[in-house]
């Protein structure tokens, strides 16, 4: 059971790295192709991270029993891969409608970028209240 609670480590790592490298992304404007494109590959690249190391934990969990876990863990990787393929559309819709000076759209991004935020946020004290309240 120790390895596989040692193997959410490069989760939690992943997760609290991305949160803490996303907010000062916040001071970006969004206006411009370059900053849209900076943070949808952020994003892009998190979202592989996630799906790689929420693999390791599931299969550890799983293979001592811990079912429960396991299933957080896959949990975890689907919305990675689904928020991979959702938001990272939208955010290359977005841009391209920055691209052609819709005002609109630079709110509309930021606003994505603040939910992809708040949803990785959601999701790693959710893993960590499962650690705590799990392995007491």
């Amino acid at each position: 059971m120790t390895t596989a609670l040692f193997s959410t480590i490069p989760l939690l790592m992943c997760m609290g790295y991305f949160f803490m490298g996303s907010l000062p992304l916040l001071i970006l404007k969004h206006d411009t192709p370059m900053d849209s494109r900076f943070i949808r590959g952020f994003f892009s690249t998190y979202y592989v991270a996630v799906l790689c190391t929420a693999s390791i934990p599931m299969i550890s969990f799983a293979l001592v029993g811990g079912f429960a876990f396991s299933a957080g863990m896959l949990v975890i990787a689907l919305i990675a891969l689904f928020l991979r393929k959702v938001l990272l559309a939208q955010m290359d819709d977005l841009r391209i409608r920055i691209e052609s000076a819709d005002s609109n759209a630079v709110t509309d991004f930021r606003h994505l970028h603040i939910a992809g935020m708040a949803i990785n946020f959601l999701q790693l004290a959710l893993l960590i209240w499962g650690l705590f309240h799990f392995f007491r």
